[in-house]
């Protein structure tokens, strides 16, 4: 039985309590030293998909949907049976697996193509305004992500980011997935601070409600006007962009 991308995610976090239901923390915490961002609620992924499109005319919508909803579906399985392998491996694997789930004739070609689109990521438009906003706030910043540190620091050097990042955090450090709780607990061991300190900024509904399962403040920059999971930590405070994330910490 395929589970759905919600199930997965409520029996990664199991093992970890949620908080009871509730509404917006309200304003940040006076004691915010950090945030720590999942990949792409800074970087774009949009051009990756164009291309599945370019390629795929007519199917590539398609092979875009079931690619990301695979990719992701992968890091959980893996996690959940222990055996990890790193974000570049799982991407190509759900690609190979979404083309044959569509009867797409995939060359090598096309696969090197679009996994080259990885490496070629750059960021959102708001994103460097708003970074240099926070690190004139005195707040560090790091990358929390299920991508390698190739892949985050290919997109750091695209985008001229790199001068904003204290710390890359690829979850290839734990050999554990997000939800897992132990791929959160990087962020207070790179920083040296309580969770309470680091804000979270996730771009997925079920990373924000991991996060926030871990004991992180957390922020939802909910690019994509998801609703929101329902995994007992909603509503979240959130916006579509970092301009929305530097409000809520200027308040």
């Amino acid at each position: 039985m395929r589970l759905s991308r919600r199930e997965f995610s409520s029996v990664l976090v199991a093992g970890v309590p949620f908080p009871a239901a509730r509404k917006s923390l309200g304003a940040p915490s006076r004691s915010l030293k950090a945030v720590a961002f999942d990949a792409f609620a800074v970087l774009d992924p949009r051009p990756i998909f164009a291309l599945a499109a370019d390629l795929f005319p007519g199917k590539g919508s398609a092979l875009a949907a079931a690619w990301k909803s695979r990719q992701f579906e992968y890091t959980w399985l893996r996690t959940m049976s222990g055996r990890y392998v790193n974000f570049w491996h799982v991407t190509e694997d759900a690609l190979v697996f979404a083309a044959k789930s569509l009867r797409l004739d995939i060359t090598g070609e096309q696969r090197a193509r679009l996994m080259d689109a990885y490496l070629r990521i750059r960021c959102w438009p708001d994103v460097p305004a708003a970074l240099r906003s926070l690190k004139e706030k005195g707040i560090r910043l790091a990358f929390l992500s299920n991508m390698t540190a190739e892949m985050l620091e290919a997109g750091m050097r695209n985008a001229g980011l790199e001068q904003f990042f204290d710390y890359v955090l690829s979850t290839d450090r734990v050999g554990a997935y997000k939800p897992d709780p132990r791929s959160y607990q990087m962020g207070v061991d790179a920083f040296g601070h309580r969770r309470e300190e680091i804000l979270f900024a996730a771009f997925a509904g079920w990373d924000a409600a991991g996060a926030m399962a871990f004991g992180y403040p957390t922020f939802w920059v909910n690019r994509q006007n998801q609703p929101a999971e329902q995994l007992g930590v909603i509503p979240y405070n959130a916006g579509t962009t970092l301009e929305d994330l530097n409000r809520y910490i200027g308040t």
